[in-house]
């Protein structure tokens, strides 16, 4: 049951990577770091499963904020293509 749960999650988390959308990548990618990092600190602050859990979950939760949020903007020339800014 636990390697089915641990593929489950790697398949979602790579079909959520496809995405040509450049803030739907940050996201992704914010989101993955943060549960890594809030479950790391989780688990050193807390001492236990549910602080772990409970720190992935808030730091994916943030991350994925984060990272949409922070995605960048198309800016565009003086002939409306579109250019990095």
């Amino acid at each position: 049951m636990k390697k089915t749960l641990v593929v489950l999650a790697a398949a979602l988390l790579l079909a959520a990577c496809q995405s040509n959308d450049p803030q739907t990548r940050r996201a992704a990618t914010g989101g993955a770091l943060g549960a890594v990092a809030g479950t790391a600190v989780g688990a050193i602050a807390g001492d236990s499963v549910g602080a772990a859990v409970a720190g992935g979950v808030i730091g994916g939760a943030a991350g994925a904020i984060i990272g949409g949020a922070t995605a960048p903007r198309n800016c565009y020339d003086s002939y409306g293509r579109a250019v990095a800014c």
